[in-house]
């Protein structure tokens, strides 16, 4: 029998709808693996076994009686720690943050889950205020991989890729700033999607103003486009979000992609990237033609916006520590204060100056998407390296974002972008093909990364199998 942990969010409907499994089950399967793996892995900075099961038994009753509430009803499904959830503190993997907390708000993204009946398991572990692209933080320590503990999960959603990839609940919702839902998906080898900026509402607003997205991590194409269904729309709190989408992100998601213009970079003209990497994106490439769509190499043209990104990112984490007492500001992570302070020494000419780089990228890639329909990228550069450091050892990189030039350019031009598991390493790690498309084209995004992973199914880690 199938173990209900390894169940996809819509596998585990079918099965409430049949009434051959129960939401308590789903509950206690996700609950059972938290306890077996989260020692080894450290995913989640709060369970609450009690709530859960109460949740659960809520969907159970409902579905008993036929009448679900809503699309996620009695889905195991976590939250990272950024987001504000009602009834628990939301610490942001920060010391300065008092847990004496009334939690009485929902954010956006949060409500919406709740509201189509997903069970919440509890909050996932992110780096300090998600400042970096691996999960450590001073409150709780280390994030690991699900594929080897002894190496990264990524960041910041590493919390979350670790506990969807590892059963530890069927769905988790991240943030995305510059690669933060990609970066850990890639690395353990799951879905992640980041949404056209404002299809899914963010409040209380970022820090880092409007390089942050939230969005989707799962192990399924399907389940992110079932979750994208419940995530976006309008949302008043945030003044920058979407209309409500006219149309499910479900539809037409296995219409496949014969016929598409897609676009591959290997490098984007300026990247490193390890030759396990480019092989295992070379073959997921020729998968692409083999299903009909017109591939071409090509890059689409700009250079590396890294110092723009730098200037935004950094003036974000001097905004987020400006909060808080600076007599207290020697118990943040050291790198956190070390972008905080430089980001306090900008200029509003030098932020200025930054967002015309951004505006430049957007008209640039709006000038590619008028003759291809996607871009194809490695996600990451390479596999996850050891745990506990901002950079791989040895590689003379000074920050997070230098070890990920694929990911950050598309938060600066607000792109929809997915990674999709497409190999492993020579050592065993997973390597992930990012999918870019024009902004609002993420059923488009969706679709290709359905295709791909339906012809190539991808394994789980070898925890699981221990």
């Amino acid at each position: 029998m199938t173990d209900l942990a390894d169940m996809t969010a819509i596998e585990l409907l079918s099965a409430f709808r049949r009434k051959t499994v129960s939401p308590v089950e789903a509950a206690q399967a996700a609950l059972e693996r938290i306890e077996r793996f989260d020692g080894i892995v450290n995913a989640f900075c709060l369970v609450d076994e009690t709530e859960t099961l109460r949740q659960a038994r809520e969907s159970e009753t409902r579905w008993q009686a036929g009448t679900p509430q809503g699309t996620l009803d009695g889905v195991p499904t976590s939250i990272k720690d950024l987001l504000l959830t009602r009834g628990w503190p939301t610490m942001r993997g920060s010391r300065l943050i008092s847990d004496e907390q009334d939690p009485t708000e929902d954010a956006p993204s949060v409500a919406r889950l709740r509201e189509a009946g997903a069970v919440l398991i509890g909050k996932t572990t992110t780096p300090e205020f998600g400042w970096k692209g691996v999960t450590d933080n001073p409150l709780i320590g280390n994030t690991g991989n699900p594929w080897d503990p002894t190496k990264t999960s990524g960041g910041s959603s590493g919390g979350s890729a670790a506990a969807v990839a590892l059963g530890m609940g069927a769905l988790s919702v991240g943030t995305d700033g510059g690669g933060s839902v990609r970066i850990p998906a890639a690395f353990s080898g799951i879905v992640g999607v980041k949404p056209t900026y404002g299809a899914v509402p963010l409040y209380p607003t970022s820090p880092f103003g409007t390089l942050a997205h939230i969005g989707p991590m799962t192990r399924t194409v399907d389940d992110a486009a079932l979750m994208m269904d419940v995530l976006t729309g309008f949302d008043s709190r945030d003044w920058s979000a979407l209309a409500q989408p006219t149309a499910s992100f479900q539809t037409g998601l296995k219409s496949g992609i014969a016929g598409l213009r897609i676009g591959y970079s290997r490098d984007l003209g300026f990247a490193d990237v390890d030759p396990d990497v480019a092989a295992s994106v070379d073959a997921a490439v020729k998968v692409l033609a083999d299903l009909g769509a017109i591939v071409e190499e090509v890059n689409p043209g700009f250079s590396d916006p890294i110092d723009a990104y730098h200037t935004l990112w950094f003036a974000g984490a001097g905004k987020v520590i400006q909060a808080f007492d600076p007599e207290r500001w020697n118990e943040l992570d050291p790198g956190l204060l070390e972008v905080a302070r430089a980001g306090q020494g900008f200029s509003a000419m030098d932020f200025l100056a930054a967002t015309q780089v951004r505006a430049d990228l957007g008209l640039q890639m709006g000038a590619f998407h008028e003759t291809y329909d996607l871009l194809v990228t490695p996600t990451l550069p390479m596999g996850a390296f050891d745990i506990g450091h901002e950079v791989p050892a040895g590689s003379g990189l000074t920050r997070w974002a230098e070890w990920t030039p694929f990911t950050y350019p598309f938060n600066l031009t607000q792109q929809p972008a997915a990674t999709v598991p497409c190999g492993t390493t020579s050592t065993g790690l997973p390597i992930g093909l990012q999918i870019v498309g024009p902004r609002h084209a993420d059923r488009l995004v969706l679709r290709a990364a359905s295709a791909y992973s339906d012809a190539v199914p991808f394994g789980r880690p070898p925890l699981l199998n221990a």
